[in-house]
């Protein structure tokens, strides 16, 4: 007998007010970066390829005569892209997406999330906060430590589920799994990607300095789980206080605790269920083990993304079988599920169109040569400020952690010894201006992924993070200056 839930709806699809204020937002970003080409002079620096990596050569700019994109280029570079050069990533991404909305859906319609979410919360029942605390860490510390961050992001749609069966709202489910993710990533102690990637560019002893980003990560979590808490009490007082109280009723009675059947609970599952829970959480496991190991490895790091929607597709279609559905209904129930992911991925498009346009235009250079201009005649605290807001700036258009290392730090270190700051101080002001504004900015794809897998709209969003964001500046600089007035080193 089919154990399958008469919902036809994924609690993945982007409610309809999210995706069209996504899509004005990002509309706007693309014809503000068209209209940068045609007013920002292009220009380049020199490459030169070390060990596999492309490095700029410092103090190499010159003006180059660039054709700005074409008017209508600024609309068609979401389709640009597909075959651009980020394409490969860009397509992974799609696939990853298609994979996990599927078998996310078919977990849904067998009721084995429910099943697992029964025993998540009768297990810590009475200690539910201590199971956020957990959470949290355990994002921030894989984050922070291994740098694995966008694969750790299709691990919202379990964090999520699991908040609305707590009594809580997706809002905190995004606090426990991807602000987490973000704020561990930039208050980075052996981030890879960020600390690792620049160190070496700068010439530091890899992974010095680590006390001082210890000391910073301990504060971030503080606050990371001060913030998410306050708001989870506060909604489980009342839940009419979330901002989500109108979007999310449907969800909450879905996931809500009296709503979960006794069926489900751990010492009656049925035979097939029991197998079907094994199966899944075996495979999920499994894509888990693999992307933390995988990251680490730079033979294999690209296979990340591939082989967890493979394990997650893997995970869906075998549990489907082992709870009775048909092979006709699991297909059905995966298409559906994809469908219900399609506007997700066209906000992703749209995003990485602005880089794209930018790129077309030749500006980016432009703007680090200018801005490295302004540091040189500046102090060491002064230079700290300007190469974390630097940072913030290029995050805008380059996502990617090391991609911003290899364009900027070949220029920032021997910027950083002519104007006393020293070259530990500067890494450090790259890794805080890197990750933290990753949650502020609508041309984060990785965003958009997170709140395409719920109803969180942008604008709603930037509101509820604006106050721990305005903190984390706060603390960033306080950081700065301290790193500034210790001679934060070796050098």
């Amino acid at each position: 007998m089919e154990t399958t839930s008469s919902k036809s709806r994924s609690s993945l699809q982007i409610g309809k007010k999210a995706f069209l204020s996504a899509v004005f937002i990002l509309l706007f970003l693309m014809i503000t970066a068209g209209v940068l080409t045609r007013v920002v002079p292009s220009g380049a620096y020199e490459r030169s390829i070390e060990q596999g990596r492309e490095l700029v050569i410092a103090d190499s700019y010159r003006e180059v005569d660039v054709e700005p994109p074409a008017l209508w280029r600024w609309f068609t570079a979401p389709i640009e892209v597909l075959w651009g050069s980020d394409s490969l990533t860009i397509n992974t991404i799609i696939l990853l997406l298609v994979l996990i909305s599927g078998a996310f859906h078919i977990l849904e319609s067998g009721g084995i999330l429910k099943s697992v979410l029964s025993m998540l919360v009768q297990r810590f029942q009475g200690k539910k906060y201590l199971l956020m605390a957990m959470v949290i860490f355990f994002f921030m510390f894989t984050a922070s430590v291994l740098g694995i961050y966008e694969g750790m992001v299709p691990m919202v749609v379990l964090v999520v589920p699991l908040a609305f069966a707590l009594g809580w709202d997706s809002l905190t489910g995004l606090g426990m799994s991807l602000l987490a993710m973000a704020f561990g990533f930039s208050a980075a102690v052996t981030n890879p990607f960020t600390i690792g990637v620049a160190q070496k560019i700068a010439g530091l002893p890899l992974f010095s300095g680590a006390w001082l980003r210890v000391i910073f990560f301990l504060l971030v979590y503080a606050v990371v789980f001060l913030f998410v808490r306050n708001h989870a009490r506060k909604v489980e007082r009342d839940p009419s206080r979330s901002p989500l109280f109108e979007e999310e009723h449907s969800l909450r009675a879905e996931y809500a605790v009296e709503n979960l059947s006794d069926t489900f609970k751990s010492d009656v599952l049925p035979r097939q269920l029991k197998r079907s829970i094994a199966w899944v959480v075996a495979w999920i496991g499994g894509a888990i083990v693999f992307v933390l190991v995988s990251s680490q490895i730079d033979a294999v790091s690209f296979l990340a993304f591939p082989v967890m929607g493979l394990f997650f597709f893997i995970a869906g279609i075998g549990g489907g079988f082992f709870t009775g559905m048909r092979f006709r209904r699991i297909a059905s129930v995966f298409l559906q599920g994809t469908i219900s992911i399609l506007p997700a991925i066209l906000l992703i498009l749209m995003a990485m169109s602005v880089k794209h346009i930018i790129t077309l235009g030749g500006i980016m250079d432009t703007i680090l040569f200018h801005a490295s201009e302004v540091i040189s005649g500046t102090g060491p605290f002064a230079a700290g400020l300007l190469i974390y807001l630097l940072t913030m700036i290029l995050n805008f258009f380059v996502a990617s952690a090391s991609a911003k290392a290899f364009l900027m730090m070949p220029i920032l270190a021997p910027l950083s010894d002519l104007v006393g700051l020293t070259r530990q101080t500067a890494v450090l002001a790259f890794d805080f201006g890197d990750g933290f504004s990753n949650m502020l900015y609508p041309s984060n794809a990785l965003l958009l992924i997170a709140l395409g897998f719920t109803v969180v709209s942008y604008p709603k969003w930037l509101r509820w993070t604006l106050p721990v964001q305005g903190l984390m500046l706060l603390f960033s600089v306080l950081f700065i200056f301290i790193a500034v007035q210790i001679g934060f080193g070796p050098f």
